[in-house]
């Protein structure tokens, strides 16, 4: 079995850990936008504190796993390195 196989293993954990922080950096941008006010003294938007919760702890959960996944591919390649050498 390639090793190559294992290092896709690190690359797609890798990106699933990029694509959490920029869950969590949109939910916290949303978040810290709540009740801002325009000069005219109307608020510009609206957030549903909510959803934004479910936004973060999703990246979080997201995050934990991509690290598990991350640290399973370093113990299997390091396995298989022992294997062949």
């Amino acid at each position: 079995m390639p090793i190559g196989r294992y290092m896709d293993l690190s690359a797609i954990a890798l990106q699933g850990l990029n694509q959490a922080q920029s869950q969590l950096d949109s939910a916290a941008t949303r978040i810290a936008s709540a009740g801002a006010v325009s000069t005219d003294g109307e608020t510009l938007d609206t957030v549903d504190q909510s959803a934004e919760v479910v936004a973060l702890l999703s990246a979080k959960n997201v995050f934990s796993l991509d690290l598990k996944i991350l640290k399973l591919a370093g113990e299997v390649q390091k396995n298989l390195i022992d294997v062949i050498a």
